[in-house]
């Protein structure tokens, strides 16, 4: 009976210890565990997670293959031209129709940190415009993003941008896909991708 609650204990520790620690969803070698959807480019180069318009200009997403549902997700990235993409949460995508909820990467004065609804609702809610001068265009940027039920809070470079309760997100199921904005000429990389499950 001892050595059978000692077993369960260990069981029980073994799975605590793996539970909410922080795991890199990008291993800067490549695409490996994360799933293209369109035409558009999405290549590893220097140990970074590029995404750039193809000829084909439209929308391009790259998602994990596994579901995230409660967590903190930390990123960075640098827009390297027209920086207009995307963190979406609890998403899935068919063909390039995406299905879920994108935090707003953009250029300056266009709502990063904002939350918007793609073939939805639309705009959700956006920063103050105060708050959207912290983005630093064509510099490293962090972002962190937590989910938890139905709410969801964005950082960008340290500062709250918004804090969304939403009955709707809170239904939510999916994973994590970051966005090529159609039109072209769009070039943004990423790194350090981290997220801790809650």
């Amino acid at each position: 009976m001892k050595h059978l609650f000692l077993t369960m204990l260990s069981a029980l520790l073994i799975t605590g210890a793996a539970y909410g620690q922080t795991t890199s969803l990008f291993n800067g070698k490549n695409l490996e565990g994360w799933h293209i959807y369109g035409t558009e480019k999405w290549y590893v180069e220097d140990g970074m997670l590029v995404c750039e318009s193809g000829p084909d200009k439209e929308y391009g997403y790259l998602g994990t293959e596994k579901h995230y549902k409660d967590f903190i997700l930390t990123l960075e990235f640098k827009q390297n031209s027209n920086g207009n993409s995307g963190v979406f949460i609890r998403s899935t995508v068919e063909g390039t129709k995406v299905s879920g909820w994108q935090v707003e990467v953009a250029p300056p004065g266009n709502h990063t940190g904002g939350i918007y609804e793609s073939y939805g609702r639309g705009w959700l809610i956006k920063p103050d415009p105060e708050k959207e001068k912290v983005l630093k265009e064509g510099q490293w940027n962090k972002m962190k993003i937590k989910v938890q039920n139905s709410k969801i809070t964005s950082w960008l470079n340290g500062i709250k941008m918004v804090d969304l309760e939403d009955e709707k997100i809170g239904m939510g199921e999916g994973g994590i896909v970051l966005q090529i904005h159609s039109g072209g000429d769009v070039k943004v990389s990423w790194k350090n991708i981290e997220i801790k499950t809650l």
